[in-house]
């Protein structure tokens, strides 16, 4: 589901960068003065849109349930589209200045919109309104756009490798323990390769992902991109990072033609792979791909850049955002605070938008396996999490997968590690200057 998101944004973002979007009064300049509350005698009718299947409408319904038990005055109207259609509609609503109270929100739009004057500022409502006290600093950092809140993440993942154990255990070699250098993890790459026998492989080319060039050079202290939107890497920089691929595409990693041949799957859930560099929310599409047979997976540290760097952080797998045309902006504020931090919101829920990352809504989750997994391996990470970086630039999804075709020419060898940079930052160049 994930991955299907992620391509559909890619479409998305690209052709919202294009839209004008137009501004609503909102943000700072219309915050109260004084600390604000809510009313619970007045009656409200809030819009909350959010996209999902079934499954996730029925987990709403039973949230907004709960929730009207609690402030019986507040009705709420939901609506629910797939991923593309849910932007589809609210670019359409943006324009006319009539976007849902309150509304499920993706990192990729959250800079576009903020931007434009379309969410309302939510740093009145910290601390009265919204409890932060179950949220940590670096969570809350990753509704922040222009030293403003704008959203507040239902849910986190952050960048991890998984392993096969069952597929593991038919080469002999031991699992990656997690950690250790760039070099090393290619060395047991090459380790696993050689004993795979031409049917297993240690993994895939990570230079074709740009999480992996992000946690390098946050290894090195920089993030992609600077708060004001400028790229904060060299051609030299992706130069050395696709150059240090070169091994995994002579051989080391499995080939891009047999990653051709097994698409969509990736390496990894087609069971030709036993590692893979992801988001830690891919687990549960990695166990329904492999099948039958399959039952857990390892779930380790990526490589080190830099010992001590704080590389990684957390990302929200969606966020929760205010409308700056709503007309009950302490009742939308409410049903925020109430599906992000309820105990009832983490037991209806669970982690169907990702691991919640509310404490109170944490604790009171019903974990499965992979869950309770996710959940250790984000605490064990703690001393490597720093600040989220910036919030993505306005066609981000876009560089993304211009990265990942690049990638896939240098693994078929049509393109050299030259080639590719330069037609990278060209790419680039159009989407900060567009």
């Amino acid at each position: 589901m994930f991955s299907k998101k992620r391509a559909f944004a890619v479409t998305a973002i690209a052709a919202g960068a294009a839209l004008v979007l137009a501004g609503c009064a909102g943000g700072s300049e219309d915050a109260p003065d004084a600390a604000p509350t809510f009313d619970p005698n007045e009656e409200v009718t809030l819009d909350l849109a959010f996209w999902g299947n079934d499954v996730r409408a029925d987990l709403y319904n039973q949230a907004i349930e709960a929730f009207n038990e609690e402030y019986p005055n507040i009705t709420v109207n939901a609506s629910f589209l797939g991923f593309p259609e849910f932007w589809e509609k609210r670019q359409t609503e943006a324009a006319g200045g009539n976007l849902p109270d309150v509304m499920q929100f993706d990192y990729s739009y959250l800079r576009q919109y903020s931007e434009n004057g379309l969410l309302h500022d939510l740093d009145p409502y910290l601390g009265n309104i919204i409890d932060t006290d179950p949220l940590s600093e670096n969570i809350l950092g990753i509704g922040v756009v222009n030293d403003t809140t704008y959203a507040i993440p239902t849910s986190t993942n952050a960048w991890g490798m998984y392993l096969n154990p069952k597929l593991l255990e038919t080469t002999g070699v031991e699992a990656y323990e997690g950690g250790g250098s760039w070099e090393d993890y290619q060395d047991w790459m090459a380790e696993v390769t050689d004993a795979g026998g031409g049917s297993v492989w240690g993994g895939t080319d990570y230079t074709g992902r740009i999480q992996n060039f992000e946690i390098q050079q946050r290894g090195k202290g920089e993030d992609l991109f600077t708060d004001e939107g400028e790229p904060n890497f060299t051609e030299d920089d992706l130069t050395e990072f696709w150059e240090s691929g070169q091994a995994i595409r002579d051989g080391i990693g499995v080939s891009a033609q047999t990653l051709e041949e097994v698409y969509p799957k990736s390496g990894f859930d087609a069971a030709l792979t036993t590692s893979e560099l992801t988001w830690d929310n891919f687990g549960a599409g990695y166990l329904g791909n492999l099948g039958e047979g399959y039952t857990e997976l390892g779930l380790v540290a990526p490589p080190i850049t830099e010992e001590g760097a704080k590389d990684l952080y957390l990302k929200p797998s969606m966020l929760h955002a205010i409308a700056a045309n709503t007309e009950h902006p302490e009742a939308a504020a409410t049903l925020v605070n109430f599906l992000i931090n309820s105990p009832e919101s983490g037991e209806i829920f669970g982690t169907n938008r990702g691991l919640p990352a509310s404490e109170t809504a944490l604790e009171a989750a019903q974990l499965d396996p992979l869950g309770q997994q996710i959940a250790e391996y984000e605490a064990s990470i703690a001393d490597r999490l720093g600040d989220a970086p910036p919030v993505p630039i306005v066609g981000y999804g876009s560089l993304e997968e211009k990265f990942r075709q690049l990638g896939q020419e240098l693994g078929f060898g049509t393109i050299t590690v030259e080639d590719a940079v330069s037609q990278f930052f060209a790419e680039m160049d159009v989407v900060l200057n567009q």
